[in-house]
């Protein structure tokens, strides 16, 4: 016999009652006291939930075969599971735990699931759509610390949808990507490009996320809006989006990403803006500051509102590298 199997702790007669402690003592021999701690807490509210909700075996094999359906549509293009954990709240929930923000300091948002890494990098002034149906617009950005002080060669992956409100991604004949880009912060700061007009659109509704969505009675839509992520060394990673002030999705955004201080209005371009970035006076102008959180802010800042949180629901568990495992002394 397979010693380890030998020390294994002996089953009980399984009942309602007794399954979730056998579930989790059997599932508690990882030699990560994380993974036996994402175990547990995952079994006990899935056991919990059954019990309350008295789940049937119709429900549950209709939940199986939905969540089958979800992995089916996934494709190096489409992520229809990033999609269900969009619409479900939980993509926000996670970024804002992991991700907590002092006030002043650019806020999260969702990444949404047509992220790719394939966007060319361009130079300050380019434009990343060649959508010749787009209103055209100019945006000026600066990247900054807490106390006002620019960040240089900060990278920026920006992304944004067509006119239509389809991504590049989504279209079966599309010769490269478009309508994204790659760029770095200069020495004071600054990136600025030019971009279309950002349009509401709905997210992919053709599939098992949509059939649920439409099932709860929810549209698919989503507001205008544009796509930021921030990188750099010593930096709390950022992915986060501008969203056009007055949308009529503004607030029941189908993924739940909006949020008050990402709220933008565009202007118009002045004589001043038309002499330095040759647009037309009267053209469209986006202009917005982001302000980056450290590394280290960011850990303190997750550490601090982690115990006290856990504290609060009074579980027995320390801190192992910024993440909750239980404690066992």
């Amino acid at each position: 016999m397979n010693s380890a199997h030998a020390a294994l702790p002996p089953m009980q007669d399984l009942t309602i009652d007794n399954i979730t402690p056998n579930t989790i003592l059997i599932n508690s021999q990882s030699p990560s006291p994380r993974l036996t701690y994402l175990l547990e807490r995952l079994v006990t509210h899935l056991h919990d939930f059954a019990r309350e909700t008295r789940l049937s075996t119709p429900e549950w094999t209709a939940a199986i075969d939905f969540l089958t359906s979800v992995g089916q549509i996934c494709s190096p293009v489409r992520q229809e599971f990033i999609l269900l954990s969009d619409i479900l709240g939980l993509s926000l929930l996670v970024d804002s735990i992991d991700h907590p923000k002092p006030p002043l300091s650019t806020e999260g948002s969702v990444l949404g699931p047509f992220h790719t890494h394939e966007a060319a990098t361009l130079q300050h002034g380019d434009g990343l759509s060649h959508d010749p149906h787009g209103e055209p617009c100019l945006v000026l950005c600066s990247v900054r610390d807490q106390q006002g002080a620019p960040i240089e060669g900060v990278k920026v992956d920006i992304w944004e949808t067509d006119s239509s409100g389809h991504y590049d991604v989504q279209y079966a004949d599309r010769t490269g990507p478009d309508g994204r880009c790659v760029m770095r912060s200069d020495a004071e700061g600054r990136f600025w490009f030019r971009a279309i007009k950002p349009v509401p659109y709905p997210i992919p509704h053709d599939g098992p996320v949509g059939q649920l969505l439409q099932k709860l009675h929810r549209h698919p839509y989503r507001p205008a809006h544009m796509h930021f992520m921030f990188e750099k060394e010593g930096w709390d990673h950022l992915i986060t989006a501008l969203y056009l002030r007055g949308d009529p999705y503004e607030t029941s955004d189908a993924v739940f990403g909006v949020k008050q201080s990402l709220l933008v209005d565009f202007e118009p371009a002045d004589e001043e803006t038309h002499e330095r970035y040759g647009v037309e006076v009267g053209s469209l102008v986006l202009k917005h500051d982001f302000v980056l959180v450290s590394e280290k802010e960011a850990r303190e800042l997750r550490d601090e509102r982690s115990r006290a949180a856990l504290k609060a629901l009074r579980r027995k568990v320390k801190l192992l590298d910024g993440l909750p495992v239980p404690d066992l002394d």
